[in-house]
């Protein structure tokens, strides 16, 4: 190929490094448009979109900005457990055990039940040796049975 004439349209990328590329471009435009958004006006496509921005940043593994958008998902949206699960996953994946276990015993408490899930869940490696998962494990169990 004659250099004067390479375009960037001659590049192919691998898949792995354009898949990357494009969550990048796209966390980027999500970002942009969550950044102009008005949250204590915030209408439930606001939310979709900051939830999106969420799963983009946990693809990424970019876990602080994810945990900002958790932040700001539990404050909007406190009744909601998965907003609270995830927020326990990135404060795990932080190594913050303690914020972790306060989040994932709020989502608990309102209604987070999927046992299956919680116990392979590799987010959530950080609080599995700690005594507090267990007992949130029997907990979880213990109400299952008796309802």
């Amino acid at each position: 190929m004659e250099p004067w004439k390479w375009t960037w349209k001659n590049v192919d990328l691998p898949t792995d490094i354009a898949d990357n590329l494009a969550m990048r471009f796209e966390a980027d435009v999500y970002g942009q448009a969550v950044r102009q958004t008005d949250w204590d006006s915030a209408t439930a496509q606001d939310i979709g979109l900051l939830v999106k921005l969420g799963n983009l940043y946990s693809r990424l593994e970019l876990v602080r900005k994810g945990l900002e958008v958790d932040r700001l998902l539990v404050r909007l949206n406190p009744e909601e457990p998965i907003y609270h699960y995830n927020l326990a996953c990135s404060h795990s994946l932080l190594g913050e055990i303690d914020q972790a276990f306060e989040a994932l015993s709020e989502a608990v408490s309102l209604g987070y039940d999927n046992l299956p899930f919680l116990r392979q869940d590799r987010d959530l490696t950080n609080l599995k040796c700690d005594d507090r998962f267990d007992e949130l494990l029997q907990h979880l169990e213990s109400s299952r049975e008796s309802s």
